[in-house]
Formats: C-alpha cells, sequence, structure tokens
C-alpha cells in the first residue's frame, strides 16, 4: 500500500505529502543540510489531540506560514535529491521562500533567479502548482473512492504485442495531440473523438491523448470523451506527472497507461509510481533522453515499458540517432534479457525512420505530430508505415 498512508497530520495537510513517498537522504547530505540550515523547523511543536488529529504550536507565526516554509524546504530537499542523481529539471524554482522564512541570508543569495531554464522546467513548475490546486479540490480519497465507477483497464503492452506479431512492424501508439511549445497548433479542426476513431480504424495499437492543457492544448475531458465514445484501443495518458496523485486522477478519467519522465522524476519517485500503477492495473510508459537516464532506469525493478525520446525536452532538437545509440550493446543485452519492450518516440515521419527505429531494437512507436496533421489520419499511418496496417 502506499508508503505514506500512516503518516498523521500536520504532514496530511501538505499539498506534497499526500501522495508522494518520503526521500531516504545519506547522514552526510541530511548533516550538510543542518550546517545550511535548510531542516530549520518553523514550527515548533506538534502536539495530537486525543481524536487523532494534529495541533500545531508556533512561535509567532500563523499555522499556513509555518506549513508553507516547510513544505517549501521540502521542495528544495526534491531538487537536491534529484540533482545528485543527474537530474538537471528541478521540481520548484529554487527562490520566493514563503514571506517568514528564517533559512540562512547565504542561501537566499546562492539561490537568487526563478527564471526556468528551459520549456520542460517550466512546465513542470506549473503542473506542480496546478496539481497542488487539483488535490485541494479533489482529495486522495476521494479519488479512491471514484476509482469504483471507473472502467476496467485495459492491456496496454499486450496490444503492442499483438500489433507487432500481426504486422511485423512497431505497434503504434498514436498520439491525439492538438498543439506542442515547439510546433504550435499542429491542427485546427480538431476533434479528438474522431481522430481516436480513425486512428483506430488506420491501425493504431494503442493511443496517446495529451491532457495538458497550458502547453498542449490537451485536457482530460479528451481523454474521457475518448474512453466514452468506445474506442477499443488502450489509451496513454500523455502527461507531466509530478505527484502520485495524478496517476489515482488519470484512472478515474479512463486511462490505461501513464507516462513517466527520468528526466523529471528520481528513481524513488518512479519506484513508488511503478508500485501505485501495478496497484491500479495502469502501465508505467517510462521515457529516457539519455544513457545516465537509461541506466538509471534498467536498474528499477519492475519496469517493463520504455521510450527513448528522440527530442531533447531541454532544447526540443530531435536526432532519431539517439534510439540506436542508447540500444547498442550491454544495454540492449539487458532490454532482451528482461524482455522489455521498447518504444522510439519523436521524429518519424517516413517509413524509412520506422525501418532504422525498428533495426535499433524498438517494438512500438509513439507518433503523432507526423499523422495528426493529415486530413486524413488513417491515410497518414499508411503513409508513415508504407502500407495499410488497419485490421480490415
Amino acid at each position: 500500500m502506499e508508503p505514506l498512508a500512516s503518516l498523521k497530520a500536520p504532514f496530511q495537510a501538505l499539498p506534497s505529502f499526500s501522495s508522494r513517498p518520503r526521500t531516504w537522504i545519506p547522514p552526510t547530505q541530511v548533516n550538510t543540510y543542518k550546517k545550511n540550515s535548510l531542516f530549520t523547523m518553523s514550527v515548533r511543536a506538534q502536539v495530537e489531540s486525543n481524536d487523532g488529529s494534529a495541533a500545531v504550536a508556533t512561535s509567532g507565526e500563523s499555522v499556513v506560514d509555518a506549513l508553507k516554509v516547510k513544505e517549501w524546504e521540502v521542495g528544495m530537499l526534491q531538487n537536491e535529491v534529484a540533482a545528485s542523481q543527474g537530474i538537471r529539471i528541478r521540481r520548484r524554482p529554487p527562490t520566493g521562500p514563503p514571506l517568514h522564512y528564517v533559512g540562512p541570508f547565504q542561501f537566499r543569495l546562492q539561490n537568487e533567479g526563478n527564471t526556468p531554464r528551459n520549456i520542460l522546467e517550466e512546465i513542470v513548475w506549473n503542473k506542480d502548482k496546478e496539481v497542488s490546486q487539483l488535490k485541494e479540490r479533489k482529495p486522495l480519497i476521494v479519488l479512491k473512492k471514484a476509482l469504483e465507477n471507473a472502467p476496467p483497464a485495459r492491456d496496454f503492452i499486450g496490444a503492442l504485442r499483438a500489433a507487432n506479431e500481426r504486422t511485423g512492424l512497431p505497434g503504434l501508439i498514436a498520439e491525439v495531440k492538438k498543439a506542442s511549445p515547439s510546433r504550435g497548433i499542429l491542427r485546427e479542426d480538431f476533434d479528438p473523438v474522431e481522430i481516436a476513431q480513425a486512428y483506430e480504424k488506420g491501425g493504431a495499437a494503442c493511443l496517446s491523448v495529451l491532457t495538458d492543457e497550458k502547453y498542449f492544448k490537451g485536457s482530460f475531458e479528451n481523454l474521457e470523451a475518448i474512453r466514452n465514445a468506445g474506442v477499443k484501443c488502450p489509451l496513454l495518458c500523455k502527461e507531466f506527472i509530478v505527484d502520485a496523485w495524478q496517476l489515482y486522477y488519470a484512472r478515474t478519467k479512463g486511462a490505461d497507461a501513464v507516462l513517466l519522465i527520468a528526466a523529471v522524476l528520481p528513481d524513488l519517485d518512479i519506484k513508488y509510481m511503478i508500485k501505485i500503477c501495478k496497484l491500479l492495473g495502469l502501465t508505467a510508459l517510462v521515457e529516457v533522453h539519455d544513457e545516465k537516464e537509461f541506466d538509471r532506469v534498467l536498474g528499477i525493478e519492475g519496469i517493463e515499458l520504455i521510450g527513448v525520446n528522440n527530442r531533447n525536452l531541454e532544447t526540443f532538437e530531435v536526432d532519431i540517432g539517439i534510439t540506436k545509440k542508447l540500444l547498442e550493446g550491454e544495454r540492449g543485452k539487458i532490454i532482451r534479457e528482461k524482455n522489455i519492450i521498447m518504444v522510439g518516440e519523436s521524429g518519424l515521419f517516413t517509413p524509412e525512420d520506422i525501418a532504422y527505429v525498428q533495426e535499433a531494437g524498438v517494438k512500438a512507436v509513439l507518433v503523432g505530430e507526423s499523422i495528426v496533421k493529415q486530413s486524413d489520419p488513417g491515410k497518414g499511418i499508411s503513409n508513415l508505415f508504407g502500407k495499410d496496417i488497419s485490421l480490415g
């Protein structure tokens, strides 16, 4: 079950704690943080009352201020842990602590500047705020109740394997995508259900549905509408996951799979979310971009589906040679031994591109732009693979 289920208030009152794992920090790092006063506690005392609730006693600060300080400190600690694993994307801005933060002046000076360093970091910071607000409106206990009425989860991996065996080509995850930060609007006459049905008819094994609104013009309403329309292809919720709460939310909306991005999530988060996915019947597609991320993910047990994104999410530059590079040598051997399905993502526009990544070792491809822009997405699939891959 969830590792935080046993935590008592006031930690339950912190949005970032309600569905995230606690992160283990080596003693040497803890000592360093203590020296830097990062662990300065604004909550002076925590007293549990007879009814099981917690009262927080503060010294000259309101409870709200104290909790904001604590949450901010935890966020900074998450950034440090992620950086130790080579993750360059910060979960939240390093500056802007609550008004009554009493940390050292030198810490503030060292971390001035709260401008995102790239588009992915900007998206993640925005998502962190967005999820915190959603969790207040729909607490985890509400989502767990809603799971009782969620449609059953379908076999995402099984659908990809079946398509690969039927066609001799990588199974297609076709993306329902209206826009992207790098390309802008991809399709003006965007009807998600109509596009999804065209993909299914054209031979797609699974569908990927963008749910981020601000940057990709997607929505969970699109995901839900496609599921309710009777589309039989399993659905991937293409979202920027920063909190396990989002896994429950996606499942209640009809998702069969979710995306976990190694460039954003530390190892412990990925391990924890993989376990939650298995409990919910969700398939986790874990996405990597370089050798270091790939090696981290290969060391995590329980992963069955790994995507290689040929697009650098920091610069948005695309190179399909990344897939071949990552699947060569020892890594390719490990993939085969563990029977992990590899998915090629981004930069795939022609039959030659598909052949290239298939030869590199992928059994599936995730494609959006090159087919969603076609007036007939089904025909776009045929053009992509160089032949008709539909069922009939």
